[in-house]
């Protein structure tokens, strides 16, 4: 069973960073897609970023320029660092594992969530 434990949420003011981290358990994290995802209250939750297993990278156009995703195979997580932060920044952060393997007919998991929110 694949679990993902997400750290590094906060407050902070705005202009400020922070850097979240998502570490997975399991033997197929290196194979796997990693995503950042964001919810607020009332809305429905939208990708941040996302890194294939191969390093490409996708930024959703609010976090472009701001937001950088990175993974460190060896050490089974992916971090999420958020520079020069907006108010507008602020949602419960997820993170998610897209496995090309069906584990229990499973392959898409999420992590519990962490707060990140940025005061004006």
């Amino acid at each position: 069973q694949v679990q993902l434990v997400e750290s590094g949420g906060g407050l902070v003011q705005a202009g400020g960073s922070l850097r979240l981290s998502c570490a997975a358990s399991g033997n197929i994290f290196k194979v796997s897609a990693m995503g950042w995802y964001r919810q607020t209250p009332g809305n429905q939750r939208e990708l941040v970023a996302s890194i294939t297993g191969g390093g490409t990278t996708n930024y959703a156009d609010s976090v472009k320029g701001r937001f950088t995703i990175s993974r460190d195979n060896a050490k089974n997580t992916v971090y999420l660092e958020m520079n020069s932060l907006k108010p507008e920044d602020t949602a419960v952060y997820y993170c998610n594992m897209v496995s090309p393997f069906r584990l229990g007919g499973k392959n898409d998991y999420w992590g519990q969530g962490t707060q990140v929110t940025v005061s004006s």
